[in-house]
């Protein structure tokens, strides 16, 4: 069985008692180092969700037109254009568009 701890056991010796303060001191920074860290990383997380800007677009509202009968190949973006291949009567064109307004910026058709 296990042997319960009580009032009366015989006192530690004051090197032992120095150790424990020192370990329960170093437990107390540790702690108070890490929940200062996870405030910050709450902090930053918070700041990006509440002034994002307005960077992203909204997905409901945007239509781009293409010709009919089009099949798009591929897409990708860069540098603030939206590029995308098509495929139109058996000719490969790239069409590009601006990222913020989809208005279109110009066309790349091969020969």
């Amino acid at each position: 069985m296990s042997q319960a701890f009580s009032d009366d056991d015989k006192p530690l010796n004051p090197q032992a008692e120095r150790a424990i303060a020192k370990v329960r001191r170093l437990m107390l920074i540790a702690s108070l180092t890490t929940f200062l860290a996870i405030g910050a990383v709450l902090m930053v997380i918070g700041y990006r969700l509440f002034h994002s800007g307005g960077s992203a677009l909204p997905a409901a509202d945007i239509s781009v037109a293409l010709p009919a009968g089009a099949k798009v190949i591929s897409t990708a973006i860069g540098e603030g254009r939206l590029a995308v291949t098509i495929e139109l009567d058996g000719k490969s064109e790239v069409r590009l568009f601006d990222l913020a307004t989809l208005k279109p910026a110009g066309a790349i058709k091969a020969p």
